[in-house]
């Protein structure tokens, strides 16, 4: 999970409008154009745990679930691409009880490396020096998502394992040049941005 760009909404949400339509009444060549623009926001990732959804199975995800508020069906800041994973992310959050809205870490919005760390063995965890309401909202972004789940840890440290050594690398790097480090990190994080799972890649480079 990592802080997302919103680009202009799709032309095709204007067409709708609450009350009078549901989401049912969006065509799938109106969802596919839908989706181009999430692509542009968050690539082929799911929004939450990052895990690949250019082929698998996925659904555009209302944020603020439009069964518990049907004024946000098709506002165009309220919807993510998610995968369809059940017991993670988008289909399990929309199982939970009721909660605040506000309690999750919106991440075109906010930036979640702010408040979660992810780690090469696949786990994840709350930032630390974070004020308690903030260890609150982050528990509960993990808890909600549950972005702990096992599959997705596994996944995360599979992911993580081809760049244990280039994290060493740059490690001892930095002890004899501090700025050719910092250059060799920067270039390494940037030729990872479009992978899956890739906070937990930045993260295990970082060696945070």
């Amino acid at each position: 999970m990592h802080k997302l760009k919103r680009g202009a909404a799709p032309a095709c949400l204007a067409k709708f409008q609450h009350g009078r339509d549901n989401w049912n009444d969006v065509t799938a060549e109106q969802k596919q154009t839908i989706w181009q623009a999430l692509f542009t926001m968050q690539g082929e990732r799911c929004a939450y745990c990052e895990a690949n959804i250019s082929h698998a199975e996925r659904h555009i995800e209302h944020f603020r679930q439009k069964g518990r508020d049907a004024t946000q069906t098709f506002v165009w800041g309220n919807l993510f691409g998610s995968c369809n994973n059940g017991s993670t992310c988008g289909k399990h959050k929309d199982e939970q009880p009721i909660y605040p809205a506000a309690i999750l870490i919106k991440p075109d919005v906010e930036n979640p490396e702010d408040f979660l760390r992810f780690h090469s063995n696949g786990t994840i965890s709350i930032r630390k020096g974070l004020n308690e309401a903030d260890q609150h909202r982050a528990s509960e972004t993990i808890r909600l998502f549950n972005l702990a789940d096992g599959s997705l840890r596994w996944q995360r440290h599979k992911a993580a394992l081809d760049y244990i050594q280039t994290a060493e690398e740059i490690a001892g790097l930095a002890a004899e040049d501090p700025e050719l480090a910092e250059a060799y990190l920067a270039s390494e994080i940037t030729a990872i941005v479009h992978l899956p799972f890739a906070t937990a890649i930045k993260h295990t480079l970082q060696n945070i």
